[in-house]
């Protein structure tokens, strides 16, 4: 049976329809799904080197063996196609294409020529992203995200990356989530490559910006006809009382460092004032050479946008509120304060689909014209397998809030092109190791064995509807 057939006065009957041409796709990320971590040539990334370190990823797991998609790719890509799958965003493996920072790996290179040329041929448009996270563990081990040079290493793999397949990917992204590397990576040391210090992460912010905009430059080269942008995660902040001088400043503090940092250099060509200054006695004055946001700042096609919650903040310690971390630079005072009437998903995260609305209106209002698409939204479930089926009826209903949630920005004017759900095949989640299932499709990591949930089924049905029943 083909997932996405449905007859004609079905579609007729629809009560909440997409704009022609909306885009509706699936991401993965290529440490989350490929494994084969040490075939053909590809050698460590942070990831793999993290992963080992006790005690940093939950059960000691590892990239091996994701699921998979290194080897199994063609049955991954059928089951896009299965589902009507518009379009594939997935991450090239850095160590995979220029092992170690290196020269070119011919290897690697072919994987994603198949992998691509699969995908064309099933009718699934590639997006291709540069860099979700892997770095290879050789530039880290000179510095990594902190050093200035790893930009121009990075725009060197763009370039081998972009000259080899460029021809056939018309969709590009520099960056995934530049805020997780810099400040997760580098701040908290909860991801990788693990390290707490501060400065550093001010350091691999700027530089991460400066590696999108070189990358830009080499897009615009060797693939003038692509649409290509960058992925930032945005979560919309609000003081849990508005009146007050300190939750108001609370707010304003972790919006600058969660959304402004990135947002303000990459469409107005310049760091926010008031970062600037809470970042001063971090070194951000420092960093910024001639030239850089000029770089950062190149035009983009378009802004991908992850969004998976939203914060509310307050100056001071309410009952049930969490201190900021260490990845919340020079905010010791904020506390966050959860929303205790919202459910939430395995991964304890708040379900806030309103809030999604307010992202993209917040995004449409302050700053200029640009096509969005929401390139990461999704939910982490107890999935459990029973008679060889999947009912995630709390996925369905998250998937049903988010995309009514998405219209409704629509309907107010924001140019919403398309929406990505996070995962198209349950992975590994980074630190949460292959505890938490995001996936559309359910993955047995014994045998591999892919069985699409009926979440996956509901969004077949939506996709050949353009919209919502």
């Amino acid at each position: 049976m083909t997932m996405s057939a449905h007859p004609d006065s079905v579609r007729a009957k629809t009560a909440l329809l997409f704009p022609p041409g909306f885009v509706w796709g699936a991401a993965t990320a290529a440490f989350q799904v490929e494994g084969a971590t040490a075939a053909d040539g590809r050698t460590d990334s942070i990831w793999d080197v993290f992963a080992r370190r006790p005690g940093a990823v939950v059960g000691g797991d590892t990239g091996e063996p994701g699921a998979d998609h290194y080897r199994r790719y063609a049955e991954d890509v059928d089951l896009m196609r299965r589902l009507g799958l518009g379009a594939y965003r997935f991450s090239l493996s850095w160590p995979r294409i220029r092992p170690d920072g290196g020269a070119p790996n011919p290897r690697g290179l072919a994987f994603y020529d198949r992998l691509v040329d699969k995908l064309l041929e099933a009718g699934v448009e590639p997006w291709a992203t540069l860099y979700h996270w892997d770095l290879p563990q050789s530039l880290e081990d000179e510095g990594g995200w902190t050093a200035r040079e790893t930009a121009f290493r990075f725009a060197e793999y763009a370039e081998t990356v972009v000259a080899r397949l460029g021809d056939r990917v018309p969709r590009w992204s520099t960056l995934n989530e530049p805020w997780c590397a810099a400040m997760l990576g580098y701040a908290r040391g909860i991801h990788a490559p693990g390290r707490r210090e501060p400065r550093a992460a001010v350091a691999a912010a700027h530089h991460l910006l400066l590696g999108h905009g070189l990358a830009m430059d080499v897009l615009r080269r060797h693939a003038p006809a692509a649409s290509s942008g960058i992925t930032l995660n945005l979560y919309p902040v609000s003081a849990v009382d508005p009146s007050s001088t300190v939750d108001s400043e609370a707010a304003r503090r972790i919006d600058g460092l969660q959304n402004r940092l990135f947002l303000d250099p990459v469409l107005r060509g310049s760091y926010p004032e008031d970062l600037l200054t809470d970042l001063a006695p971090l070194g951000i004055g420092e960093l910024v050479r001639d030239g850089d946001l000029a770089t950062i700042a190149a035009p983009i096609d378009w802004l991908g946008i992850n969004y998976y919650r939203g914060y509310q903040v307050a100056g001071t310690p309410l009952p049930g509120s969490e201190p900021a971390g260490a990845d919340w630079l020079g905010s010791p005072d904020v506390h966050f304060v959860p929303d205790e009437a919202a459910p939430r998903t395995d991964s304890g995260w708040e379900v806030q689909p309103s809030r999604l609305t307010e992202c993209l209106l917040q995004v449409h209002r302050d700053y200029r014209a640009i096509p969005l698409y929401i390139t990461e939204n999704g939910a982490s479930y107890p999935d459990a397998v029973i008679g060889g089926d999947i009912a995630d009826t709390d996925r369905i209903a998250f998937l049903d809030s988010h995309l009514r949630a998405a219209y409704e920005a629509i309907e107010a004017g924001v140019d919403l092109r398309g929406y990505f759900y996070w995962s198209l095949l349950d992975n590994f989640e980074w630190a949460e190791g292959y505890g938490k299932r995001f996936g559309l499709v359910h993955v047995d990591y014994t045998t591999q064995r892919r069985t699409p949930k009926q979440s996956a089924l509901w969004y077949a049905r939506a996709i050949s509807l353009n919209g919502l029943s």
